[in-house]
């Protein structure tokens, strides 16, 4: 850690009744330079202390959490907060689990845990496109299903040359001016 990188605790509760003191202490006992404290579901990736910690984040800087759930609950959360601090060169101490990314064996977490999370995006790219290619061969197109049916959609394009508006045919449908605009679309190509 050079001289100019800083230490940045992260303190997180569920709920607006739980209290962050005890967090709080431990990060002020190692050292933190400033701690960023949020009462704020770990489920949700969107947490504005988080951002704002993320903000302040320089190569070098190290964040400081009590435990690794305090930085998220779900596996998939927690792989892109560690992949984001690995890619700015960010270190993570987590205290209770003795996570260390200063140290050799911290920096193979990091690597493992971005391993991971890479293998986690491969295989929900394969899985998409075999279940792509699985419909295809059935017959099946992927995307939304038309809101017209085809029958519909002559009907629309006759009362489209009788010269009623899109707005009047949409009304007809019972549908939006952007439905009957594709269909007019697509029957004129």
């Amino acid at each position: 850690m050079n001289s100019s990188s800083k230490k940045f605790g992260y303190a997180r509760v569920s709920t607006q009744t739980q209290s962050t003191d005890n967090q709080e202490q431990l990060l002020k006992e190692y050292g933190c330079d400033k701690l960023f404290v949020e009462k704020y579901t770990g489920t949700k990736s969107d947490r504005p202390q988080l951002n704002e910690l993320k903000a302040h984040l320089r190569h070098g800087d190290t964040v400081v959490v009590t435990k690794l759930d305090r930085l998220g609950r779900s596996t998939k959360d927690l792989l892109q907060i560690v992949s984001d601090f690995k890619a700015i060169e960010v270190n993570l101490v987590v205290m209770q689990q003795n996570i260390d990314t200063t140290t050799i064996e911290g920096r193979l977490f990091f690597t493992l845990i971005s391993a991971f999370a890479q293998f986690e995006a491969e295989i929900i790219s394969a899985r998409t496109k075999d279940g792509l290619a699985a419909a295809k061969a059935k017959g099946k197109l992927g995307g939304r299903r038309s809101v017209l049916s085809p029958m519909q959609k002559s009907q629309v394009a006759e009362f489209y040359a009788q010269g009623k508006t899109v707005s009047q045919i949409a009304e007809l449908f019972s549908t939006t001016r952007q439905v009957i605009y594709r269909s007019l679309e697509k029957q004129s190509s």
